[in-house]
């Protein structure tokens, strides 16, 4: 038995299959995404998703679902499944007998004496989906009908019946190319078997997309069906569908998917699965080594990218790993801080106030994880490092600035400066202006972490310049974030006063290498943090104490973004949260460290099938929300498994 499966009595129930979702990632930004059963409940769903860079490179709809037909002495029966108002139809979900996601995500269908297997492969840096299609079972003539249903889209964006539309599709090998409006390129769809195509076009009207009617946004949509294929199978056949925005070779079609489907990595255990998740957010595109924050909707931006890289770089060559994406980083460091956004679109960047001080870390952890020197590290990225340290003292950037006292202060009242970065059209949904407790901790431990790279390298004027500092930041730092009579650390403090929520910010500071708290300071933060806001998906974003707390996520998007800052539970801080324990208490803290980790092997069957969501509601039963995979959650959680593997057992 798969250690990814499910079967036909959990599958009949359509609450049960349409809340669980696979993906299928390219390693070009590009995805094949549906529910378990293929009804598609999402505007970000489809078979062939992948970027456009005629269109700023970002990702377009263009092969929405494939609807097959098994056809025997006459009768058809349609496998597909699609939600109209009120009702499903056809519900193709009722033969569906087992589905299993191990090389590839596998589908065995049942009907009457037929048994047909489908295998979904996205193509790795290609635009290209192969699906194999193999009768199992047959006991008479049997005929597969597949009608590609076609959208052409933004995936932000739905598709409406228009007369604009081209309807005609050209003959290819094998196939046929469609391209439903101009400045689109062409979409091909071929067999490795001849087959009949015909049928006329139609549009299929009115789909409706439960997540989206969930999510305040429109929910219907029109698709346009341009024609279908038939083909003749016997037991014992297969034969590979492939819709590419490049045409393919119909006679390579069948050894192509046997040959990626041999190379593509298990997924067996939980540390497999974990790997393979990790895998996916690495895209190649545009000459650069990017991370993706997520999928469906998310693009690579700077701040996930610099989290998310130590644990995502565990997945495979991990040296490489580092230093592609860190190279592919330097081309958006621009007058001395790194950019909020990573695109060769983006004309005008932004910046964050924490963004170029996660580089600090990463390297850090990127010494840890390859046992690189702290030379060379310093010969690699010394001159990044010194104009990022000159650009906060100097205040480079008018609203990110060193302060006498040695803190940064940053304050914007156009948009947040911190990962608390959902806003409304009245400015940010939790402010943070001010001296802000992560952005200066992150500040503390860049500057010792500089100071002791150079100290290796031997570097004197930068030492002379900056060794004084850390003392100034660190007694100013609990001046200022200390809240004596609640015994933690302010959120963030401004000119009159220091906001006490319960926050998981504070806990970054137990974490990092350099810290400007003491071990008992630690431990009484550790102590609120586990007693407030633990939860077993992650750490909750507010306490559920203050009056503000949402412990659910649902509504339209203002709703949803007021609770993921304030009760939703974030998974990427258990890597800070066991990194803390285990700094504290060393070995005696694994049986506890890895019970944590336990709790999210069941989550692996769940919403995003074989990954970790985005965000979790921070009261029971902690139901999975947002997007389907985030790289810094998969990644904290197999960094946090690296970290228990690097300390001693207990003896």
């Amino acid at each position: 038995m798969s250690y990814l499966s499910f079967k036909k009595d959990q599958l009949i129930n359509l609450e049960y299959s349409l809340d669980r979702e696979f993906l299928g990632t390219n390693r070009g930004g590009g995805y094949c995404s549906s529910t378990l059963v293929f009804c598609n409940t999402r505007k970000y769903h489809g078979l062939l998703v992948v970027p456009i860079e005629k269109f700023r490179g970002k990702n377009y709809v263009m092969l929405s679902s494939l609807d097959e037909s098994i056809i025997q002495h006459g009768r058809d029966f349609n496998f597909g499944v699609h939600k109209y108002e009120g009702t499903y139809e056809p519900r193709g979900h009722k033969y569906i007998v087992d589905i299993s996601y191990e090389k590839a995500f596998t589908v065995t269908y049942q009907v009457g004496g037929v048994l047909l297997k489908k295998e979904i492969l996205m193509m790795h840096n290609a635009p290209q989906v192969l699906i194999r299609y193999t009768l199992l079972e047959a006991h008479s003539s049997t005929l597969l009908r597949l009608n590609p249903l076609l959208a052409f889209r933004d995936i932000h964006s739905l598709s409406k019946q228009n007369p604009v539309a081209n309807t005609q599709a050209e003959a290819v090998g094998d196939g046929v190319r469609v391209k439903l409006y101009p400045e689109f390129p062409y979409l091909y769809m071929q067999l490795s078997k001849s087959a009949n195509f015909g049928g006329g076009a139609y549009w299929n009207n009115n789909i409706y997309y439960t997540k989206e009617k969930e999510r305040g946004y429109d929910y219907q949509e029109d698709l346009l069906s341009v024609g279908a294929f038939e083909v003749s199978l016997k037991k014992g056949e297969s034969i590979v569908f492939s819709a590419s925005l490049e045409e393919a070779n119909p006679k390579n079609l069948a050894k192509d998917f046997a040959k990626y489907l041999k190379e593509r990595a298990d997924r067996n255990s939980f540390e497999e699965c974990l790997q393979y998740a990790a895998s996916q957010f690495i895209i190649h595109k545009a000459g650069e080594t990017r991370i993706k924050a997520g999928y469906h909707w998310f693009d690579s931006n700077m701040r996930d990218t610099f989290i998310a890289l130590p644990g995502i770089a565990l997945s495979g060559s991990t040296a490489k790993i580092f230093e592609d994406v860190l190279t592919s980083t330097q081309k958006y460091f621009y007058e001395g801080l790194f950019a909020k956004e990573i695109s060769t679109h983006n004309i005008h960047p932004e910046y964050d106030a924490d963004t170029s001080l996660w580089f600090f870390w990463t390297l850090q952890q990127y010494e840890k994880e390859t046992i690189k020197s702290k030379k060379q590290l310093w010969k690699e990225y010394g001159d990044t490092i010194k104009s990022i340290l000159n650009a906060y003292k100097q205040g480079s950037h008018k609203n990110i600035r060193m302060e006498a006292n040695g803190l940064i202060w940053s304050d914007d009242l156009t948009r947040p400066l911190t990962w608390f970065d959902a806003q409304s059209d009245y400015g940010a949904i939790v402010p943070r202006n001010g001296y802000v407790v992560e952005v200066n901790a992150l500040w503390y431990n860049a500057v010792c972490y500089a100071l002791a790279l150079a100290e290796e390298a031997k570097d004197r004027a930068f030492l002379g310049e900056w060794f004084s500092l850390p003392e100034t930041i660190e007694k100013s730092f609990v001046e200022t974030f200390w809240i004596e009579g609640k015994k933690y650390l302010a959120d963030y403090a401004n000119r009159t006063n220091k906001n006490t929520d319960v926050r998981p910010n504070q806990l970054i500071v137990c974490a990092l290498d350099y810290a400007p708290i003491n071990e008992k300071t630690k431990k009484r933060v550790l102590d609120i943090v586990t007693q407030e806001l633990l939860t077993p998906r992650g750490l909750r974003s507010l306490s559920p104490q203050n009056p503000r707390y949402e412990g659910v996520s649902v509504g339209n998007v203002y709703v949803r973004d007021k609770a993921t800052f304030n009760g939703s539970a974030h998974p990427w801080f258990i890597g800070f949260y066991i990194e803390a324990y285990l700094k504290i208490f060393g070995a005696q803290y694994l049986p506890e460290a890895q019970a944590i980790l336990e709790n999210f092997e069941e989550e692996l069957n769940e919403h995003g099938v074989c990954t970790i969501s985005a965000i979790y509601d921070g009261n029971p039963p902690f139901h999975s929300r947002g997007c389907i995979a985030k790289a810094k959650n998969v990644a904290e959680i197999l960094r946090a498994q690296w970290l228990l593997s690097q300390m001693p057992a207990t003896l």
